[in-house]
């Protein structure tokens, strides 16, 4: 059964907008929890513009499900990672001023620099994911640098899924065979809703994982966060007749 992991970065956005602790970031982890998340993203960028370093040293002990800490591995980033140590980190090849992530990792050009941080977490116990485009020669190259998981970066199936959702998801099911063989876990994220994450989880082997915030966090603001959160792991629990 694939996972939900709830990115509450969105939460903490609204937070930092006017100031003071409302919503309170850590709260929202554990009602989060508590409505059935299996589990927790954040993602600390530089500028701390939404959740910032200090909310990931309080998150860790209130996190009873999984802590996946998402960001561009710049020694701050490993250095606070390595103090929290979280069940998995995600490396994203962001730049510090990007708005959001847009594209996966190239494990070709980046294979040294990004084997020598997967060696660091691995060294503190840390499931290592990177985020990654669906394609399988960068699929490769990530099991070659000892990545335990990948992260398929779907905005590309979200984008064409309304139109044409057979084509959007041929990319998706060989990447994913690509990671089965080669023995590397599966994750998914960027801009899977309501509308396409059921198809998606349906039609897609060995989907361990998935990662959502922005989505869910604006259905929340109409169905409410416990109702909103059932509502996702309902497309993931469907069964197969």
């Amino acid at each position: 059964m694939t996972r939900l992991s709830v990115n509450i970065n969105k939460i903490a956005t609204l937070r930092n907008a006017r100031g003071g602790n409302v919503p309170d970031v850590l709260k929202a982890a554990l009602d989060c929890q508590r409505f059935g998340a299996q589990g927790i993203t954040v993602h600390p960028r530089p500028d701390e513009r939404h959740i910032r370093y200090q909310d990931v040293l309080d998150l860790k002990p209130l996190i009873s499900t999984e802590f996946n800490i998402e960001g561009y591995p710049s020694e701050s980033f490993i250095q606070l990672v390595t103090s929290v140590v979280p069940e998995q980190v995600t490396l994203v090849p962001d730049a510090h001023d990007a708005v959001t992530s847009n594209a996966g990792w190239n494990t070709v050009r980046y294979q040294n620099f990004l084997k020598q941080v997967v060696d660091r977490f691995q060294k503190k116990g840390i499931r290592v994911s990177i985020f990654i485009d669906a394609n399988p020669e960068m699929i490769r190259h990530a099991a070659s640098i000892g990545a335990d998981r990948i992260e398929l970066y779907t905005e590309p199936y979200a984008s064409q899924y309304p139109e044409n959702p057979e084509e959007a998801i041929k990319p998706f099911i060989e990447a994913a065979e690509a990671a089965s063989a080669l023995n590397l876990g599966l994750n998914a994220g960027h801009d899977l809703n309501l509308h396409n994450l059921e198809y998606f989880s349906r039609n897609i082997p060995g989907l361990l994982e998935v990662s959502i915030g922005h989505a869910l966090i604006s259905d929340a603001l109409y169905f409410g966060l416990e109702n909103t959160i059932m509502m996702y792991r309902s497309k993931l629990q469907w069964t197969v007749v």
